[in-house]
Order: C-alpha cells, then sequence, then structure tokens
C-alpha cells in the first residue's frame, strides 16, 4: 500500500507537472488553438479531458442503444471520470510493483482475440478498423487490462484461500437448501465506505443509501439510480452484475437473494466495502448435470538432454532400460533411480489416473497406440525423451469431483468480489486526486 508520505510527495510532484501543462495550453492558445486539458490529477499523473470524452461517447451511445433513462449528463461524467481514475491508480501502483506486460505477453492475448475471431494476428488491425478502432490504442488499452488483471491477482486472488471443510460445508448448505444452487440476474447498487470514515461519514452513507431504497420502492428506475449513485464497479453498466450463483455471491447478499422472487429489491445491507442494494431480476434453476470422463493410468521414465546427454544418448538409455525390464527388472525401482521427473519418480514414475488429453499431444499421441500393460518406444517432448507404460483405462463418473471443483470456484468468486471492492477502496482512499472539471 503506498504510504501517506508517499502520496503527498508524489501529489506535490503532479501538481507542479500539472502547473506545467496548464502553463503551456495557456500559451498555445493564445494562438488560437484547441488543445487538451487536464480534469483530473491521480498522484503524479494526469486524466485528460479527451480520454474522458472518448469514454463519455462510447458509454452514452451503448446506454442510449439500451435505451436507458438517462441522468443529468454531469453525473454520469462524474461516474466516468471516477473510473478513469481508479484505473489510473490500479496501472500506477501496478508499475510501482514491478507488473508490467511485455509485447510478447501482449501479442500472445491478442492472438487469441484474433482466434475468437476466426481471423489471423495479421488481420486484426484491418478487422478492428471496420469498427473504427485504431489498432496502436486498442493494443495499449489491452496492456492496461492485462496489467491491472495482473496486480488484482496478486493483490487478491492469489491470497483467497479455501479450505476441504469449507467446501464440505458448502455442499451440504447446497443440499440442505435448494435455492442455494439457483442462479439469479442481478442488479446491484454500492454505496462505498472507506476504512477510514468516522462513525457520522457512515451514518450519513447510510442515509444515502436508505434514501436509495425507498426511492426504488416509490418505482424509480433501478438503472438511472444505479448511474448516478452507485460506487460499484458496474455502475456504468447500470449495476448489471449478470447471472450470478446464489452460492457465488458474499455470504452476506447469498442470505438476502436466496429469499427473494424477480422484482424485489433488498434493503441496505452492510460489509466492509460498503452499503449494498440488490435487485433481483430473474431466477432461474440449475444442477450439475453427471458427468462420466475417459481416463487412462500410467507411468513413465524421464531423461532430459543436456551438454552431456544429447538427443542419441538419451534414446539409447531407454532401449537399454526397456531391455532391463524385458529381462525380469522392475520398471518402478528404475524410474525411482532415473527417471528426470522428480514427482512421478518418487512413485515408481507413476502418473496417476488422468483425463484423456491432459499430457502434451505427443505423450497422448503414444499413450493412443499402446495395450494395457505395453511399454512404448522412446520418444521426445519438449521435457525430453520419454518412455511410458500403459497401466489402465475407465470411464469414472465424475460428477462429485465436478460438485467439488465448482464448490471452490464459487467459495472463491464471492470472496474475491467482495475483497476486490475493498481493495480498490483502500487504493483510492491511499491516492492523492484532485478534479479540475
Amino acid at each position: 500500500m503506498l504510504s501517506r508520505k508517499l502520496i503527498t510527495l508524489t501529489g506535490i510532484a503532479c501538481l507542479m507537472l500539472a502547473t506545467s501543462i496548464q502553463a503551456q495550453n495557456r500559451q498555445l492558445s493564445d494562438q488560437g488553438q484547441l488543445l487538451d486539458r487536464i480534469v483530473a490529477v491521480v498522484n503524479d499523473g494526469v486524466v485528460l479531458q479527451s480520454e474522458l470524452d472518448m469514454q463519455m461517447t462510447l458509454i452514452l451511445d451503448r446506454l442510449r442503444k439500451d435505451q436507458t433513462k438517462l441522468p443529468p449528463r454531469n453525473i454520469i461524467e462524474q461516474q466516468v471520470l471516477e473510473r478513469l481514475v481508479v484505473r489510473k491508480i490500479q496501472t500506477q501502483f501496478a508499475e510501482m510493483s514491478g507488473i508490467s506486460v511485455s509485447d510478447p505477453m501482449l501479442n500472445s492475448y491478442l492472438e487469441s482475440i484474433a482466434l475468437e475471431k476466426r481471423i489471423s494476428f495479421a488481420d486484426l488491425p484491418a478487422e478492428l478498423a471496420k469498427s473504427g478502432v485504431d489498432y496502436r490504442q486498442f493494443r495499449e488499452e489491452m496492456r492496461e487490462e492485462i496489467t491491472i488483471d495482473l496486480l488484482k491477482q496478486r493483490d487478491v486472488l492469489r491470497r483467497i484461500r479455501v479450505s476441504p471443510k469449507e467446501i464440505e460445508q458448502h455442499l451440504e448448505a447446497q443440499r440442505m437448501a435448494e435455492s442455494a444452487s439457483n442462479e439469479f440476474l442481478l442488479s446491484h447498487i454500492l454505496i462505498a465506505v472507506s476504512p477510514s470514515s468516522t462513525p457520522e461519514v457512515v451514518r450519513q452513507l447510510e442515509k444515502k443509501a436508505t434514501d436509495i431504497y425507498l426511492r426504488l420502492q416509490s418505482g424509480e428506475d433501478f438503472c438511472e439510480l444505479a448511474l448516478a449513485y452507485s460506487d460499484g464497479q458496474k455502475a456504468l453498466e447500470c449495476g448489471d452484475l449478470g447471472w450470478r450463483k446464489g452460492a457465488q455471491l458474499a455470504g452476506f447478499l447469498n442470505e438476502l437473494v436466496i429469499d427473494m422472487t424477480p422484482g424485489d429489491v433488498s434493503e441496505p445491507a452492510r460489509n466492509p466495502s460498503g452499503f449494498h442494494i440488490i435487485m433481483v431480476n430473474e431466477i432461474r434453476r440449475t444442477e450439475v448435470k453427471k458427468s462420466i470422463i475417459s481416463q487412462h493410468r500410467s507411468r513413465h521414465i524421464l531423461i532430459v538432454t543436456d551438454a552431456i546427454v544429447d538427443d542419441q544418448t538419451a534414446k539409447r538409455q531407454l532401449l537399454e532400460i526397456k531391455d532391463r525390464i524385458a529381462n525380469g527388472e522392475d520398471f518402478a525401482m528404475i524410474a525411482t533411480a532415473v527417471s528426470a521427473d522428480p514427482v512421478s519418480a518418487r512413485d515408481g514414475g507413476n502418473l496417476g489416473w488422468q483425463k484423456v488429453g491432459s499430457f502434451v499431444p505427443v505423450f497422448e499421441e503414444m499413450l493412443t497406440t499402446l495395450e494395457i500393460d505395453e511399454i512404448s518406444e522412446p520418444f521426445k517432448s519438449q521435457f525430453g525423451w520419454h518412455m511410458v507404460q500403459l497401466l489402465e483405462q475407465r470411464e469414472h463418473d465424475n460428477t462429485d469431483d465436478l460438485r467439488r471443483q465448482l464448490a471452490f470456484q464459487e467459495i472463491r468468486a464471492a470472496r474475491a468480489s467482495e475483497e476486490t471492492e475493498v481493495w480498490i477502496q483502500r487504493l483510492r482512499d491511499d491516492a492523492f486526486v484532485e478534479y479540475r472539471l
């Protein structure tokens, strides 16, 4: 977290920077040129009018297409500016933390986008241009998105731990409450509370949340009020959270929605990030379908090449080992002694039951050619030279494992949503921000 001393120093530095830029703007504007201007100072950086205008155009176009009833323009403008400010704070913090996205990493991400569009990476700039999107700008926006995501993973997601006991409790709660596995189409308004807020400020924010709830009860539009007042990450999407399983919501919100029906609006509920108001738009029943998967169990011996052991030497060593096994020596004992795979070597080369398709393609292809107990010829992968033995095959009912995986994801998603809101609020509180709208 940024220290208060650092914030003060960067605040002074950014004010000096802003003053310099403004002086240049005044000098050039005397010559009759229309120039960009600063709308917010954020630590040692700025948000420009051009950035705000671009985001306003995009968001207003989307809202109008959705035929959304809009609050006054200045209210939406403040929401958009706040989003830009928070984004700037996150990218600055990522940079200070040494988090960056290299061109190869960015290109890999863009290649996946091109693949989704069923075009080549080389054709992506032209495809984006058809929609009026500048490729260079798109690249930098994607770089920023990935950077923020990496920061969030480091500071929030990787710190979330889910124990086996929590998973069992989660599954038991679902068995006891039929509605716990329902999915809800939700809208959300957050009135954020800073960790440093005084009791008086908290009371004022609680009153604000209560006033919004009463306005909703009297028939005012949820989307319009979310646009105007919500501090949530989805405020500019009318507070739309999309479809969420009740179990994916933070505990206090889950307890609210499981007893709600479509059209219901919850009273403000408090958690560390602030006061939350939830509206249930739709409900649908979900259940985990029976899952049968193909599995195989195998064991292998790995020889890694280096400056001394070349490909021919590694292959010859494995052929000699195969002859020794054929003459009665134990595969597991040899694997433990010579295999370069430290994990499987401890268990005699055993790779355990794995879903078909779990290994790299060349390894999987070799397994498909083998009969039970047959040992392969030596073959090469990116990890080195292998010799594999197929031990068993089966069709496995994976439903319980799938339920546990989903329970883990739901618990983690619930915590991530709650902790992300608190994390963003802390970053925001520790930043120097001056608005100049």
